[in-house]
């Protein structure tokens, strides 16, 4: 499992990005005084009919007006993409904001019209994520890349100077083969829609796999999304999240909801609580709320509730306990 201190994160808004003159940086300013530890963005070319938002320039904005938060893809279409002009987004990015980028990849997929109009065959997303990914890798630890694969060939690609500290690649993704990318290529796992078990299960497998090639990374990354809704009325924030999330997915919230607490923030910190439990110890809130202003403060609550800097005890484990849990 994991180890050390619990940090929480929130992805903006979408509509922050494109709102008046200072809102982002209005919005930066109130997650780095609030004490919030990352900000994270998604990434889709053109999702369900055109919506869309390319992460790594949202996440060179919020590198720029943020003095010390962790600012991550969560996550980055890398499939979608050739790996060279990539890796050399990422290595400036880094370079903005030295050991404040975190890289987190996914093959996506939820939309293959999405995947097709990018000239990417959706069948072959895996096999494109992997050739991509180990070459993302060699290409940012400085080496000199020959490599020729089904869907890449390299000869003697390098891009200097390499990212100082290194960046941390964090991969998405549920299915087995996702787990086992994350074993061979990656330093965490982004997990979202598991239960706690799940998280536990497929952490303790990632770890074993790992060992297997030979990996053993210092300190695993293993972190989870969650969507979730902020309302002093439990009813009130199920259904914002509902109405969110069905237009965006397309798909009904019934398939979502066990995974996504609602309501006052102490409610959607209780149900976290099971995952610190089962190792999480980086956790990102996709937040649904009245206002952004909102969302942040919330944000702000659960972190406080979670991470021990708050007036609430913790167990013998060390795992914090807010006030909602403790009448459990």
């Amino acid at each position: 499992m994991s180890a050390g201190p619990v940090r929480i994160g929130l992805r903006p808004p979408h509509a922050v990005f494109r709102g008046a003159p200072g809102t982002l940086q209005a919005l930066v300013g109130r997650a780095e005084d609030g004490g919030l530890d990352r900000l994270c963005v998604g990434d889709h070319v053109s999702f369900r009919g055109g919506a869309g938002n390319d992460g790594l320039i949202e996440a060179t904005a919020l590198a720029a007006l943020s003095r010390r938060l962790t600012i991550a893809t969560s996550v980055f279409q890398l499939p979608l993409r050739h790996p060279v002009p990539v890796a050399r987004q990422v290595a400036t990015l880094a370079g903005l904001a030295p050991g404040r980028f975190e890289f987190g990849v996914g093959v996506g997929g939820e939309d293959r019209a999405e995947v097709r109009m990018c000239g990417v065959d959706p069948s072959t997303r895996g096999a494109r994520m992997d050739e991509s990914l180990a070459i993302v890798r060699r290409l940012l630890a400085g080496e000199e890349v020959t490599f020729s694969g089904e869907h890449f060939a390299l000869d003697g690609a390098r891009l200097l100077p390499p990212p100082d500290p290194a960046v941390p690649v964090v991969v998405g993704g549920r299915s087995a083969a996702a787990l086992d990318r994350v074993a061979r290529l990656g330093d965490g796992w982004s997990a979202v829609w598991v239960s706690p078990r799940r998280f536990a299960e497929a952490t303790e497998q990632i770890a074993a796999t790992a060992a297997a090639h030979g990996r053993r990374p210092a300190g695993w990354r293993h972190g989870l999304q969650v969507w979730c809704a902020f309302a002093a009325e439990e009813d009130v924030a199920s259904t914002r999240l509902a109405r969110a999330m069905e237009g965006f997915y397309g798909i009904p919230f019934e398939s979502f909801a066990r995974y996504c607490p609602a309501g006052p923030p102490e409610k959607v910190a209780e149900a976290l609580v099971p995952y610190l439990d089962a190792g999480c110890r980086d956790i990102n809130l996709i937040a649904v709320a009245e206002t952004w202003e909102e969302t942040v403060d919330g944000a702000i609550r659960v972190r406080e509730l979670l991470s021990g800097d708050g007036p609430f005890p913790t167990t013998g484990s060390g795992v914090p306990r807010g006030p909602a849990v403790l009448a459990r």
